[in-house]
């Protein structure tokens, strides 16, 4: 499965330099940083998480978990919680394990994206692909995606 051509696309027009990481078939950023021999904190991951009623993606190191008393007082929800997996099938029409930040972008949902991301330079990110990965400035991917800074998650 290859980066799907919505998302490579959508990063040539805002112009975004990345590279593209071929590795074999992956299903989780812990897996993805071991294949690629990277620190769990250079690889982001991407949540769906239910704000209130609504879905937001949220993006933290492999390193962190989120601590959704953060979330909740960045988004100004009463309730946050991490949505199941068949809603991202269903909203974004990606396999679970194949999210990535660049679908809430492309879906005009909001994403948070964690302060602890920013602390690599560059880092790896899942693009809607089992076997192909972005690696990109932290910077041009908070400027691609469109996030909202925050801090919410803690190392595990």
């Amino acid at each position: 499965m290859k980066i799907p051509a919505k998302i490579k696309n959508y990063l040539l027009k805002q112009k975004i330099k990345h590279e593209v990481l071929e590795h074999k078939t992956v299903f989780t950023t812990y897996d993805l940083a071991q294949t690629l021999k990277r620190k769990l904190s250079e690889v982001a991951k991407t949540i769906v998480v239910k704000v209130d009623k609504a879905h937001a993606l949220v993006v933290l190191p492999a390193s962190h978990q989120v601590d959704f008393k953060l979330l909740k007082k960045i988004t100004g929800a009463k309730q946050v919680e991490i949505d199941r997996e068949n809603v991202m099938v269903k909203l974004f029409k990606v396999k679970p394990g194949a999210l990535s930040a660049f679908h809430g972008k492309l879906g005009k949902l909001p994403v948070y994206v964690d302060k602890a991301v920013m602390k690599a330079q560059k880092i790896v990110v899942q693009a809607g692909s089992y076997e192909q990965s972005l690696h990109l400035k932290s910077k041009d991917f908070l400027k691609a995606i469109g996030g909202k800074l925050g801090k919410f998650a803690k190392k595990k």
